[in-house]
């Protein structure tokens, strides 16, 4: 961005004001006096006066614990969706879907760039569920659940297999699946595949982040090491420690 703006941003003067700061050499990026319409980025060092100055991280990051009835979308027009339920002060998306009937952890940005990120297929960012069924469940659904279920999506008209997962039974009718894909109504159509119908489906875990100390809608905004981790992963999944 221009270094007015930067400067601006920080909160520190107007940009009309920053342009004067550089025309009196009051500026510097890098060590060198800076000039009028010069761009920087993030990682540049600038300083006014000799005092190093940074724009503000206006990124925003809400985790959610969404309750049943709610909609996962932006779209107004739909009297559920989920952005008139936060009523936050900024426009914000959300980083994938839950469907309607599921609760748990969804989270909202209004970065785009942290969207793509976390939803690159090949990144397989973890996400976990305790999911509730309607019949004792046996080993054999345990088995054939996490070693990939051909399930149809209606997105493509086709049947795709899902990828394998890791499922944990937790008692004869729940069990617990950490996904790293996202196919619409995914698990539900899974266990539908073996016919079985899921009850209740909570998502637990949005990778790393749990919903400790958020009862269904309520939400809260990421702390500042949580945003960096998070951003850390977007692009670096490797880091993640599970």
């Amino acid at each position: 961005m221009r270094l007015n703006q930067y400067i601006a941003e920080s909160g520190m003067c107007s940009r009309r004001e920053a342009d004067k700061l550089i025309e009196n050499s009051s500026v510097t990026v890098n060590g060198t006096i800076a000039a009028l319409g010069m761009q920087v980025t993030d990682g540049d060092i600038v300083k006014v006066n000799g005092e190093r100055v940074q724009k503000k991280d206006n990124r925003v990051v809400l985790l959610v614990n969404k309750p049943k009835g709610i909609t996962s979308t932006t779209d107004k027009s739909d009297k559920t969706n989920i952005i008139d339920f936060i009523n936050y002060n900024m426009r914000l998306f959300t980083i994938g879907r839950l469907d309607k009937d599921s609760e748990g952890a969804i989270l909202l940005t209004n970065d785009g760039n942290l969207i793509n990120s976390l939803l690159r297929s090949e990144y397989e960012h973890e996400k976990t569920y305790i999911v509730k069924v309607d019949k004792v469940i046996t080993d054999e659904f345990i088995q054939k659940m996490s070693s990939g279920v051909k399930i149809y999506n209606p997105v493509s008209n086709t049947y795709v297999t899902t990828k394998p997962c890791k499922i944990k039974k937790l008692n004869n009718f729940s069990f617990e699946v950490i996904l790293t894909q996202g196919l619409n109504r995914q698990i539900r159509r899974m266990c539908r595949a073996f016919e079985y119908k899921v009850t209740s489906l909570v998502r637990v875990k949005f990778l790393f982040l749990t919903l400790e100390n958020l009862k269904p809608g309520q939400w809260r905004e990421l702390a500042a090491g949580e945003l960096n981790r998070l951003y850390e992963l977007a692009e670096n999944p490797d880091k993640l420690i599970k």
